[in-house]
């Protein structure tokens, strides 16, 4: 996988997961909130949604609030729960929560599907 797709497939993850927090904490979530939450263009945060919209990831009704589709869904609790697990973990291990928040968000991209559930299974002991 190049670069260019690999930085794309990340962003996209991580506009799945800032809808689904923005979802649990708001309950509807627009295309402003999602500006509001990660500091991007409204532009940006638009060119996204059309390219999420056309993956079938998400929907946007005719007011403009966006639903997770199942598959956005299942894609954004994923790395939500790897965000969640690598953060918690690095902090147990004394790094600043600031650090770790920013750390886990690289690696929770990049870290394969064994080495993840080795960690997850290692940390809920």
């Amino acid at each position: 996988m190049g670069y260019i797709q690999h930085k794309s497939e990340e962003s996209m993850e991580d506009y799945l997961e800032t809808i689904l927090i923005l979802k649990n904490k708001k309950g509807k979530v627009r295309s402003i909130d999602i500006v509001g939450e990660l500091g991007y263009t409204k532009a940006s945060v638009s060119v996204a949604m059309k390219g999420l919209r056309e993956k079938n990831l998400i929907t946007m009704d005719e007011v403009g609030y966006i639903t997770l589709t199942a598959e956005g869904t299942k894609i954004a609790e994923k790395v939500l729960e790897r965000h969640t697990l690598l953060a918690d973990w690095l902090i147990h291990l004394g790094v600043s929560e600031a650090v770790a928040r920013e750390d886990a968000c690289r690696i929770e991209h990049d870290i394969s599907e064994e080495t993840f559930n080795i960690l997850k299974k290692h940390c809920l002991k």
